[in-house]
């Protein structure tokens, strides 16, 4: 799952800042998976933005070597900022180009994701002079190598916010999650080519897909489906608890097929944190808040294949839960990023499983912030890169 767009992305960090609940005490930590030799696990460079500014979005080619993000730096003067979009060489971690800099306050940028052929889709937020609210448009990076905008995208409604986007590098299918702004933030799935600039609306239930809900997005593109996993009840704590519930929309006609997704802990699951697919073998896998598990599931059958808690905590560590959570489609792992790893004391982690719930290993050493989203990964290189550090300015490299 790619990350959710400005200003959606910092209403929700806010959200995620008032969660509380209880914490498991530390204990030992698990064994890492023994590698002979064959790669070194652990942290990489670390790449800091050209401007000093904070990131907005970011995201990697999992076939070639670029990477993008967003950065913005305010400046001394109130609400003026210093702001640009940078590309990066996914090995050295060095900016290689920075470009579409502006000083100022009408200008924002958020990269939504990159798409298939190193295409890559970037929200431009723009407040006129003079103007409390603005309005936004969609630059296309075709490809991102090209370390330029090469046209814009349209959303086939206007006045679209762009909120998430499916991971997918595979097919010139794209799945975005979207919010009619002038409409009721009426919720819509996109369906998408964006290099050649066709798409089609699927209007959504506005009871099912709030955002309180905390819809979750991936792309099933075996069977050309993308699934949402969400919370009907917001991840209220009530009994007995609500579960999760895992939505299949055929990108084609539409047609949703629905399925329970396991709630397990005294207070449930709460709001699930993050999904994440492996289309070559049909499983997904997310993680919820209240009760600090993962979940993986058989969309083959529509059915529960495990759920497994995280190291060091138990059936109600809200505080320990996991977040966003990656796919490793070559490797057949999912990786699932902690903000507070076991006791806390250990700062934030990535914890590595088998898409059957077996432990891999953990990384830790991460800076994450509440919230983080799904960290990217290119399998070919078991190499993957997270947000954090200092004020979330810097890009962290790590191999797995």
């Amino acid at each position: 799952m790619e990350r959710a767009s400005w200003p959606i992305a910092a209403m929700l960090f806010l959200a995620a800042c008032g969660r509380s609940g209880p914490a498991m005490p530390g204990v030992s930590l698990p064994a890492a998976q023994d590698h002979a030799g064959r790669w070194e696990v652990g942290l990489g460079k670390v790449l800091s933005t050209k401007n000093g500014g904070q990131i907005f979005g970011f995201a990697i080619d999992q076939n070639g070597d670029d990477g993008v993000l967003a950065s913005s730096r305010a400046t001394r003067k109130s609400f003026v900022s210093n702001v640009s979009v940078e590309t990066f060489d996914q090995d050295s971690g060095k900016i290689t180009k920075s470009f579409a800099l502006h000083v100022g306050r009408r200008d924002q940028y958020t990269v939504d994701g990159i798409f298939d052929n190193d295409i890559a889709l970037v929200t431009h937020g723009i407040t006129p002079k003079g103007r409390l609210l603005g309005f936004v448009r969609y630059e296309v990076m075709n490809p991102v190598t090209g370390q330029k905008f090469t046209g814009a995208w349209s959303p086939p409604e206007k006045d679209t916010g762009v909120f998430e986007t499916a991971e997918n590098q595979s097919t010139p299918t794209a799945a975005l999650f979207g919010l009619e702004l002038k409409n009721q933030d009426q919720p819509d799935l996109i369906v998408s080519n964006i290099a050649a600039k066709t798409s089609r609306v699927f209007h959504l239930d506005p009871n099912l897909f709030e955002l309180g809900d905390g819809p979750q997005l991936a792309q099933y593109t075996a069977a050309n489906e993308a699934i949402f996993a969400l919370s009907p009840d917001g991840g209220a704590r009530k009994v007995p608890p609500v579960a999760p519930l895992n939505v299949l929309i055929d990108l084609k006609t539409g047609r949703e097929t629905q399925f329970a997704g396991l709630d397990e802990g005294p207070y449930g699951s709460g709001l699930v944190n993050g999904l994440a697919v492996d289309s070559s073998t049909g499983v997904a896998a997310t993680t919820t808040e209240f009760n600090a598990e993962v979940e993986f599931y058989n969309l083959k059958t529509n059915t529960p294949i495990t759920a497994v808690q995280l190291p060091c905590t138990g059936s109600a560590s809200q505080e320990n839960s996991g977040s966003g959570i990656a796919n490793d489609p070559i490797n057949h792992l999912f990786l699932v990023s902690e903000y507070a790893y076991c006791d806390g004391d250990h700062g934030s982690a990535i914890t590595v499983y088998d898409e059957s719930g077996n432990f891999i290993e953990t990384i830790t050493g991460f800076a994450f912030g509440l919230g983080e989203s799904a960290a990217a990964l290119n399998p070919s290189k078991r190499m993957g890169w997270a947000l954090g550090g200092d004020g979330f300015t810097e890009l962290q490299q790590f191999f797995y």
